[in-house]
């Protein structure tokens, strides 16, 4: 893969505002009078964008696309406050507000955006896509589309007893920050038998080794509220966009029932893949024919649009 350059960018959102890098495409291969098509990418439930994205942004880049890859507020390299909070409407705010970044961005064709999101953020580009009729094309990477989904799935993997656990962490926190007392914040991820938000076997391993130097190993506890009662799956049906959904039948976060059901609602290309949820990503097993999935995706689809 050639060596694609990047470049610091900030985007106002709001009051605050939101980090990310710029990669430039390395070929005209889909350029137009227009310009260039722009990949608009975010990640998943506390990562960043160092955790991974650059490797991927990259390969698009390689493929003749720029890529604007950014940190929601509150994580990484962006600013604002609290910090590692999510927050699904803060998060989506930020998600348009760097749809319309790219759409300013010289060289770019503002036509021909796309919207790209991994696992949380997977969710984030239906729900985006689903109000933007101007999208060009959506990559929905094993996406969590529906929280209560996630839910009855978490209750097949995890002990009782943990279950329980994490549910009582997160309504002490939804308790003190009603109560306007700060919330400690818990590990993102650990070992089995940890008080981590996430504490499969061989979670801890998976996600520290995909981690950038930007990253925190911990959350706001009531994240776990934040996310179950967020179904981004209905608004699949209103995609109007080219969708893929990649999902991995193995999947343990994200249920691979639901996302299977958002495709089919958005008249989707669906790929399947018998991994588990981190296997898809950067220096894991299944990661190569999930890029060039995605690669050839969005040759076809960008370039009808020429």
């Amino acid at each position: 893969m050639t060596s694609s350059p990047s470049s610091p960018f900030t985007f106002p959102v709001g009051e605050g505002s939101c980090a990310a890098r710029r990669f430039a495409a390395t070929t005209d291969a889909l350029r137009t009078a227009a310009g260039r098509p722009c990949v608009v990418m975010a990640h998943g439930f506390g990562a960043t964008r160092d955790c991974g994205l650059d490797a991927v942004a990259g390969e698009l880049a390689d493929t003749g696309l720029d890529v604007l890859a950014f940190d929601y507020r509150g994580f990484g390299e962006s600013g604002g406050t609290p910090r590692q909070r999510v927050s699904v409407g803060r998060q989506l705010a930020d998600y348009r507000a760097a749809v319309a970044a790219a759409r300013g961005l010289d060289g770019v064709d503002p036509r021909r955006v796309v919207l790209w999101g991994a696992s949380l953020a997977g969710g984030h580009v239906l729900a985006a896509g689903a109000r933007d009729p101007d999208v060009a094309a959506i990559v929905s990477l094993v996406p969590m589309v529906d929280g209560l989904a996630a839910a009855r799935h978490a209750v097949r993997h995890h002990r009782p007893g943990t279950l329980a656990r994490s549910a009582a962490v997160a309504a002490r926190g939804w308790a003190a920050r009603l109560a306007g007392r700060a919330v400690p914040p818990v590990p993102l991820v650990g070992r089995p038998g940890s008080a981590a938000a996430l504490s499969l076997p061989g979670q801890f391993e998976a996600y520290t080794a995909l981690a950038g130097p930007s990253w925190r190993n911990e959350i706001d506890p009531t994240a776990a509220l934040e996310v179950g009662r967020y179904r981004p799956t209905r608004h699949a049906r209103r995609i109007r966009a080219p969708l893929l959904v990649q999902i991995a039948d193995l999947d343990r976060l994200s249920p691979p029932h639901a996302a299977a059901r958002a495709g089919a609602a958005g008249r989707a290309e669906v790929r399947h893949y018998p991994c588990d949820h981190f296997d898809v990503f950067p220096g894991n097993p299944w990661y190569r024919q999930v890029i060039e999935h995605q690669l050839a995706f969005l040759r076809r689809h960008l370039r009808d649009e020429r």
